[in-house]
């Protein structure tokens, strides 16, 4: 996420994917028909990974003792480096707030269209309802309808696109969002100390980083198997922490071994990625991970989303620690305000976008 972008784009009649929904209609629109080499694989075959998914106990680091401490934050640096990935319990966050933004969340997205388009994501913007990352006509479109807001710091915020209805959605998003920007603080300690860094590196480089929060409600579809929920993509955040809605179908996967691995959530966890910041940072030890959404025929599914980045303000670049004869230095020093600018006006397309940090390997 980034300042409000606005310049002119064509992007042609984007179709609300709840309504085609309830068109009931078999035939998907081309737009959202991907080409053969993207469509997901149906019925999924590789579930047995799902259960390598490392999941990091909190209480542990935060309460366990010394032996308890160091099995958790070598299964951190695993985590991070062999996955991008992990999720977390005994993070500490009341089970009865997950429960309330998902149902303010819900709630919003089953509002009549034409009171959730009084907050549009304008073509060239980040923030508001509808879909990011559309740029042109002939771009295929993800099955899914997005609610997206920035949070810190408030220079970010637009007033206009915060709801009133439901009632207790924003004082529930603010109170949530609190909560996760200390776990996400508590988590980047973790990280530091798992590199063998001071545990506050990360907080005193990133001054007052910059928070969003995203929901995506990706109804059912009668063809699951051309299309995809979100396009494959890392994050350029330096974390992102999911909530996945109770009871959902399994949606999220990401791609390890040139194979998609469905993430199955874990109750009462939060899933965890790194994000192209922290790759950076680390010069490529810790690595983010692409990652996509499929849908299901029968079930809807939510996700709640929240970026953790870096002020814009501040250089960006691999850390001294990080870098050495064995490991040159594989990326470039830039301004994280600019890194989110170009992120934000690319199409989603794996990690590609992380090309704008890389050096290229005949400079290195």
């Amino acid at each position: 996420m980034a300042p409000v972008l606005e310049f002119p784009l064509n992007v042609g009649q984007i179709d609300d994917v709840q309504e085609l929904k309830k068109s009931q209609k078999t035939k998907i629109p081309n737009r959202f028909v991907r080409d053969l080499s993207e469509r997901p694989m149906l019925p999924i075959t590789a579930l047995p990974f799902s259960s390598s998914i490392p999941v990091i106990d909190l209480a542990k680091l935060m309460k366990g003792n010394k032996e308890e401490f160091h099995y958790e934050i070598l299964k951190l640096s695993a985590s991070c480096e062999e996955w991008g990935f992990f999720q977390v319990i005994n993070h500490e966050i009341n089970l009865d707030l997950l429960d309330k933004i998902e149902k303010v969340a819900t709630e919003f997205f089953m509002l009549p269209v034409e009171e959730k388009q009084k907050y549009p994501m304008a073509p060239g913007t980040v923030q508001g309802y509808g879909q990011a990352f559309v740029f042109s006509e002939d771009q295929k479109l993800d099955w899914c309808n997005m609610f997206a807001l920035g949070l810190v710091p408030h220079s970010i915020r637009n007033p206009k696109l915060w709801p009133t209805n439901p009632p207790m959605f924003s004082d529930t998003v603010e109170t949530y969002s609190t909560e996760i920007r200390k776990l996400c603080k508590h988590l980047l300690q973790f990280i530091a100390l798992s590199l063998g860094l001071n545990g506050n590196v990360f907080e005193e480089m990133f001054g007052e980083s910059v928070q969003a929060i995203r929901m995506n409600y990706y109804p059912a579809c009668p063809r699951p198997d051309l299309v995809l929920g979100l396009s494959p993509h890392s994050d350029g955040s330096a974390l992102t922490v999911l909530q996945q809605g109770k009871g959902n179908a399994v949606g999220l996967q990401i791609l390890k071994n040139n194979t998609w691995v469905p993430i199955q959530p874990v109750p009462n966890a939060l899933v965890i990625n790194i994000g192209d910041t922290v790759e950076v940072l680390t010069n490529g030890r810790y690595k983010s991970s692409e990652h996509r959404a499929v849908t299901h025929k029968q079930k809807d599914r939510l996700s709640i989303v929240t970026f953790y980045a870096p002020s814009y303000d501040i250089e960006i670049g691999p850390m001294p620690e990080m870098v050495d004869e064995r490991s040159p230095s594989k990326y470039r020093r830039y301004n994280h305000g600019e890194y989110s600018r170009h992120y934000v006006t690319n199409k989603l397309q794996g990690k590609k976008t992380l090309d704008f940090a890389k050096i290229a390997p005949e400079t290195v």
